[in-house]
């Protein structure tokens, strides 16, 4: 079956309020656009949804699904899927945050929803990326969460302190997320994203390589671009025309 949608959302930590502490107001504007990409993407008629995010290997992860935010001073754990088994505990940070959003949105919306995880690692090349994408399939329809940061470089006090190259980079992310560019997604640098602290990048063109086997037209569309602690933060949604 096709793929039908997908949300691009970033895994900051911070993104969780009880996180920020204090400064939980000052995401609040990519929290709102976050759980918006969400919901849409579970409203797409996606029976199956898959999210993705980088790590140091590819590999298919098995449910239920459970993390924990304790590396960053939150004692909570997050959950997604059912049953018993031991299934996939100390999830990466992209898709513990992917979790966290899932499980924001109300339980009518999740109805009938099959969850899998899955990481691709964060030094593949574009092709490998691609060719992962375009090999993940379903026998339901199924939409794509594509978890992922832009650069880290965006200013003196970033964790990858600043690079001039950055907000060009991250402006390209942005165009090709708003047109649903998967070409222009597929032309981004490894080595220069890995220069930049993008941890995007591997995901975003397993979601390039995903639209492009599936064929037909999309449309996308920008819900937010910030960059508030020196990381670029996108958020977008994608869905077949």
């Amino acid at each position: 079956m096709p793929l039908v949608a997908a949300a691009v959302c970033p895994h900051p930590p911070l993104l969780v309020p009880e996180a920020a502490g204090a400064a939980a107001p000052e995401l609040d504007d990519l929290r709102v656009a976050c759980d918006a990409a969400v919901a849409r993407l579970l409203d797409s008629g996606a029976r199956d949804v898959l999210v993705i995010g980088a790590a140091d290997r590819t590999a298919d992860l098995d449910p239920p699904f459970r993390g924990s935010f304790a590396p960053w001073g939150l004692p909570w754990e997050v959950r997604l899927g059912d049953g018993d088994r031991a299934g996939s505990d100390r999830l990466p940070l992209g898709l513990l945050v992917g979790a966290w959003l899932l499980n924001r949105q109300p339980v009518a919306a999740s109805a009938g929803k099959g969850w899998r995880m899955s990481t691709v690692a964060a030094d593949a090349p574009a092709g490998t990326c691609a060719d992962l994408g375009a090999h993940l399939v379903s026998d339901r329809p199924w939409a794509l969460l594509v978890m992922g940061d832009g650069s880290a470089c965006r200013g003196e006090k970033s964790p990858g302190y600043a690079d001039p190259r950055a907000e060009a980079y991250d402006e390209t992310v942005g165009r090709s997320l708003a047109d649903a560019d998967a070409e222009a997604l597929l032309g981004l640098d490894p080595a220069l994203s890995s220069q930049l602290k993008a941890a995007g990048r591997a995901p975003w063109q397993v979601l390039a390589g995903a639209a492009r086997a599936t064929g037909g037209d999309w449309r996308g569309e920008l819900r937010h671009h910030s960059a508030p602690y020196g990381v670029a933060y996108l958020v977008a949604n994608w869905e077949r025309a």
